[in-house]
């Protein structure tokens, strides 16, 4: 049967591809013709069936090329290069001269010393603690003698010291914030007595009213009833004096024997008796009673008049005496307490003490006709100071007085000193580190404020310029010890000679070792072998 085309004679691939699958469909052969169209889609079903065989022909034929390029071009290559490489020699380093110093690295803030929040006590102000002046700007320094704040009219005088005011200081009580008030006074040029007494006596309490006039303000005011107390212990004073007067004048008198009134009155006493009874012994000599009677009067008389002669008994008036006295010493004690509780007192809430002065007030929360609450100000040491941290093992490297570098803004060294190398706190494993910078101008202070710079501390630092060579250079003797071996000639030559030199170690810093040669010599840029 014809399909109404014209027979076209099959090409080679035609017939090759008819080969290719005469072996799976017989009847494909005979009907080659016919059937051209569909050749494709048998290409593509017999590259499917047999996708590793092709993929392992690829990677066949690509090895096989490089393998001829690399047999053309590389490998003779590579044998020249061979046959042109140098042989093996020694590796050396010069032996190098200048200064050696181990150095710990940290960073540190820059910022003012110590900052502290300034808390005022208002407890003992009867009214609310309104800010009625003196508040600082921010840079303002207080020194001794400084008001830092006006709180309900009242002056905050800043002083010297290192605890803070807890308490009214006042005549009697003694303890440590007694001791350093009188320091802070003597360091103003007030003289409030010997620091070495602990107790706020009349000079101390009198250096008070000094202190405040040395501010400009009056000093503070004494308990109410203190002048009244004061003047009635004065009247209990004068009435007991006017006591002890008139006591000891009835003693004086009775002291002093009978008056001549009484003498005549007692010799009087005696004539009458002694009449009486001469009258009775002449006209009754028989009345053996009344006669008896005059006798006794007459005893009596003469009794009374001997006692005048020897003297009065004043065991009243001196018990009067004493007794008055007594009131009179107790009065003076009231006037002595009264007069003391009148002096001048120092208020807690009207003294700051601050160590380190002058500060500097780095910010200021209160403000004129508010209510005072919380902290007043933050102020810190007018000088700059670095705070970093190190890890404890590089922290007991550093001992105060230790010299540093930092960085400037402007790319340049400038120097410092360790102040203070603290313990790490609340079971913190890193140290706290203090510096204090040299001098710094103010240009440099407002760039270096609140930054964070890196800064190098020198732990051990040779005594000038020194020889040093790598550690790796130094070999261990038969004796034990310390060699260097320095290469005479060019080092890479197989054969060159070298020589040991002996030597003694110093300080080790980023891998290079002091040495000083004890046998042999050993001079700057000399080669040493560090390895072959």
């Amino acid at each position: 049967m014809s399909d109404g085309r014209a027979d076209v004679p099959a090409s080679p691939e035609d017939a090759a591809f008819d080969e290719l699958i005469g072996d799976a469909d017989p009847d494909a052969t005979a009907t080659g013709a016919a059937t051209r169209g569909g050749r494709l889609a048998v290409w593509r079903s017999v590259a499917t069936r047999n996708r590793a065989l092709w993929v392992t022909a690829a990677v066949a034929v690509v090895a096989l090329v490089g393998g001829l390029l690399l047999g053309r071009f590389v490998m003779p290559a590579a044998s020249a290069a061979a046959d042109d490489a140098p042989a093996p020699g020694l590796v050396t380093v010069p032996v190098a001269f200048g200064a050696l110093s181990n150095d710990v690295t940290i960073r540190g803030d820059v910022g003012f010393a110590d900052p502290v929040e300034v808390k005022i006590d208002t407890s003992a102000i009867s009214g609310p603690a309104v800010v009625t002046g003196q508040v600082p700007e921010v840079g303002a320094e207080l020194s001794p003698l400084s008001v830092a704040l006006e709180v309900a009219g009242r002056p905050v005088i800043t002083l010297p010291g290192d605890l803070p005011a807890y308490r009214t200081l006042r005549f009697g009580v003694s303890g440590p914030d007694v001791v350093q008030f009188k320091q802070a006074m003597r360091a103003v040029g007030i003289d409030a007595g010997d620091p070495a007494d602990a107790s706020f006596d009349e000079q101390a309490a009198n250096a008070v009213t000094a202190l405040y006039a040395a501010v400009g303000y009056t000093g503070p005011e004494g308990e109410e009833d203190g002048e009244s107390a004061v003047r009635a212990a004065q009247d209990g004073v004068r009435s007991a004096e006017q006591a002890v007067t008139s006591a000891r004048s009835a003693l004086d008198a009775a002291r002093g024997g009978a008056s001549p009134v009484e003498i005549r009155e007692a010799d009087n006493g005696i004539s009458s008796a002694r009449r009486q009874l001469e009258s009775l012994r002449t006209t009754q000599p028989d009345d053996t009673v009344a006669i008896g009677d005059a006798e006794d009067a007459l005893a009596l008389a003469q009794l009374r008049r001997e006692q005048l002669n020897a003297g009065r008994d004043t065991t009243a008036e001196r018990a009067a005496v004493d007794a008055a006295v007594s009131q009179l010493t107790q009065a003076q004690d009231d006037l002595t307490r009264a007069r003391q509780e009148a002096l001048p007192s120092l208020p807690a809430g009207e003294v700051l003490y601050l160590s380190e002065l002058p500060r500097r007030v780095d910010a200021v929360t209160a403000e004129r006709g508010s209510i005072l609450a919380g902290a007043a100000m933050t102020v810190s040491g007018a000088t700059v100071a670095l705070t970093g941290s190190a890890a404890e093992a590089d922290a007991k490297l550093l001992t105060t007085g230790a010299t540093a570098t930092f960085a400037l803004p402007d790319g340049g060294e400038h120097a410092a000193t360790v102040t203070e190398v603290s313990p790490g706190t609340d079971g913190q494993a890193r140290w706290t580190v203090t510096l204090q910078p040299a001098e710094l101008s103010a240009e440099q202070i407002a760039q270096l404020q609140g930054s964070n710079v890196r800064v190098v501390i020198a732990v051990g630092a040779t005594a000038g310029e020194v020889l040093s060579v790598p550690a790796a250079a130094l070999t261990a003797g038969p004796g034990g010890e310390t060699r260097v071996e320095v290469v005479e000639g060019d080092p890479r030559d197989a054969d060159a000679r070298t020589r040991l030199v002996v030597v003694e170690t110093g300080l080790s810093a980023g891998g290079a070792v002091e040495v000083r040669a004890i046998e042999g010599e050993l001079t700057q840029d000399d080669l040493v072998v560090v390895g072959r």
